[in-house]
């Protein structure tokens, strides 16, 4: 599949395609989505240096993770880059920010790079674009996100039982309403997250969700003052992750109330600033940097070892680590 097929598809000529492949500024808008859209129909990868391909494939692997920002992708990124120089590999690593399009650009970048496997924590749970890159002979990993197919590897941390202990935590500590606040509830692990605070409520009483836009110090801090301004607070405030608990604490203390005294809040990562926070925050801890060491230990195994590589869905526990923000 080349340029030609690309321009029949797209209704172009050969040279537009080419344009919008390496100086896209010259090209209408309208022309680039076409050729785009193409592009992405056909899983056209164009051609990365005459050397990779000589090679057939570079040392190189991509990371692609849905929030380069957070504290909890750093920690996922040196674990990868440990073993991944270890074994003579660089790492190229993409930043989604939850898009797919973006994803989606990012992923057909690596392709053209010819790199030997992809790291990602995916946008959504769609595999079509994955399954591409394993046609093409690159090997994928899913990071932070379970696998549902036996032939795929995946490290992940099971997020249900996560929210579980949260909860149960919080309710030992004599809390009888408890808030959720999350961000967008298209994410894996703010869906599991969930599911884990309902089932230790058991049905017992409601769940008070509150659904954000985004997983932020900004976030959370909106999020505190939508709660007050509903009226009555939970005795209780579950994060689905620390930056957003970090926000709810810095809304509430200008807004004079205490933590733990008048609401309790816990957050989920472990993430360092936390236990530096104006009020220590209890948290679920993920073992971040060995999330990152296994994932690219599979990835490369299946990389140089394809006849003998076995396929491995590792699912870690989390762990409960208490400060002064819960009784």
């Amino acid at each position: 599949m080349g340029i030609r097929d690309v321009a029949q598809r797209a209704g172009v000529s050969p040279g537009t395609v080419s344009n919008v492949l390496n100086r896209p500024e010259k090209v209408s808008a309208e022309t680039r989505a076409k050729v785009e859209a193409a592009v992405r129909e056909l899983g056209f990868v164009r051609h990365g240096s005459a050397s990779t391909l000589r090679a057939g494939h570079s040392k190189t692997i991509g990371l692609s993770v849905i929030d380069i920002g957070n504290p909890f992708f750093t920690d996922v990124t040196a674990g990868v880059e440990e073993v991944a120089s270890e074994l003579g590999y660089a790492v190229i690593l993409c930043n989604s920010a939850g898009s797919r399009t973006k994803e989606e650009r990012n992923l057909l970048v690596l392709a053209e790079q010819r790199v030997r496997g992809v790291l990602i924590t995916p946008s959504d749970e769609d595999p079509t674009r994955l399954d591409r890159l394993r046609e093409r002979g690159i090997s994928v990993v899913l990071v932070d996100h379970p696998a549902h197919r036996p032939d795929q590897c995946s490290v992940a941390v099971n997020d249900i039982v996560g929210g579980t202990t949260a909860v149960n935590h919080l309710r030992a500590g004599g809390a009888t309403s408890i808030g959720y606040v999350t961000g967008p509830l298209t994410i894996r692990q703010c869906i599991d997250r969930r599911t884990g605070a309902e089932r230790a409520l058991g049905g017992a009483v409601p769940l008070r969700v509150t659904e954000m836009p985004a997983m932020t110090p900004r976030a959370g801090q909106e999020a505190a003052a939508k709660m007050i301004a509903e009226g009555e607070l939970p005795d209780a405030i579950f994060c689905a992750n620390d930056l957003l608990a970090l926000g709810v604490l810095r809304g509430l203390m200008h807004a004079g109330i205490r933590v733990p005294e008048d609401v309790a809040l816990i957050g989920y990562d472990d993430i360092d600033f936390v236990a530096a926070s104006a009020v220590s925050l209890s948290s679920i801890r993920q073992p971040t940097h060995q999330l990152g060491r296994v994932a690219t230990e599979l990835l490369l195994d299946e990389c140089d070892h394809p006849g003998t590589h076995a396929h491995q869905q590792i699912m870690f526990q989390p762990e409960l680590v208490v400060r002064e923000s819960t009784r």
